[in-house]
Parts: C-alpha cells; sequence; structure tokens
C-alpha cells in the first residue's frame, strides 16, 4: 500500500468508503485499494472501519466475509463442507450467540498460542525444532483444556437460561 499521508493528526481508526461502482477509498491514504489491501490492514493489526460512502452503513462485517470468501475459494481452505454446514446450521438455533463467543474466544486463544510458539521458533535450531514437534506441546494441551472449559461453561450458561425460561412459561424440569 503506499504511503500517502498527510501531516496532522492520525485518526484513531482509518475509515475506508465503498463506492457503489465496488471500489474501495481509503481515506487515510487518499487512495483507492484493492480487496487485497483491506486484508494486508487485517494483517497488521491496523483498526479500520468500512463505510457505504451514501449511506454510511457500516459495511466492514461483509467486507472481512467477502476477504474470507476469497481466502476460502483460493489455495488450502480452512472450512471443510460439512464444518461450512454445520456453522449455517447453527444460524437461528438457540446456541447462536453462545457458538459465535465460543468461536471468537477460540479463534483468540489458538492466535496467542500461535504468537508463544512462534517467538519460541525464532531460537530453535533445526534440531531443537524436529524434538519440539515430536513432543507433545504443553502449550497445545492448555489450548486444548482451556477451549473445553469454555465449551462447558457455555453448556452451563445455556442450561440456566433454559431452566429460567422454561420456569416463566411454569414448566419445571
Amino acid at each position: 500500500m503506499q504511503s500517502k499521508k498527510a501531516s496532522g493528526p492520525k485518526p484513531a481508526q482509518r475509515v475506508i468508503k465503498k463506492y457503489p461502482n465496488r471500489r474501495l477509498y481509503d481515506t487515510d491514504t487518499s487512495s483507492y485499494i484493492t480487496l487485497a489491501e483491506v486484508k494486508q490492514l487485517v494483517m497488521d493489526n491496523e483498526p479500520f472501519t468500512v463505510r457505504d460512502a451514501k449511506s454510511n452503513d457500516d459495511l466492514t462485517r461483509s467486507i472481512l466475509l467477502q476477504i474470507i470468501l476469497e481466502e476460502e475459494a483460493g489455495g488450502q481452505p480452512m472450512f471443510s463442507e460439512a464444518a461450512l454446514a454445520n456453522l449455517i446450521r447453527i444460524y437461528g438455533h438457540a446456541a447462536q450467540a453462545f457458538m459465535g463467543t465460543y468461536l471468537e474466544k477460540n479463534v483468540q486463544a489458538f492466535m496467542e498460542i500461535q504468537g508463544k510458539l512462534a517467538e519460541q521458533s525464532k531460537t530453535l535450531t533445526p534440531e531443537m525444532w524436529a524434538q519440539f514437534v515430536n513432543m507433545q506441546n504443553p502449550l497445545l494441551g492448555g489450548y486444548v483444556e482451556q477451549s473445553r472449559t469454555m465449551f462447558e461453561k457455555m453448556q452451563e450458561q445455556m442450561a440456566k437460561q433454559t431452566e429460567q425460561m422454561l420456569g416463566a412459561f411454569g414448566i419445571k424440569r
């Protein structure tokens, strides 16, 4: 991405405007950018929002989903057809709100572990790396345990809410 930044204070969050012709305009650099450049903003942890140029509606989620769609279409997809079908089945289900939080926390935990592993791997020799790969890593074990705990908490929360909802209708289990 070209850096055509004007002098002055930098806005807290970068604003990208989406025009009806599907073009994306970066107000920070005063230039049109591609979806690949928006993906780079994500990779660089650069805070941004995408706004419809006419209505000012927030289109950030839509653009992020478009990036995911392109990533899934090219190269090695992350989600199998079965996983995507299961995600679709969750929409409209009572567990939808919990599943979003569950997935978000698990992805965040995975990213933290990945960051720690990347930091540790900088000092590994090829021999040490081979030993590392061949043994069970405690960080991954911690991730699995954290994921299990979050899922159990989600189940408990759903059970409590179900009890409350049934109680409101005068139904006891």
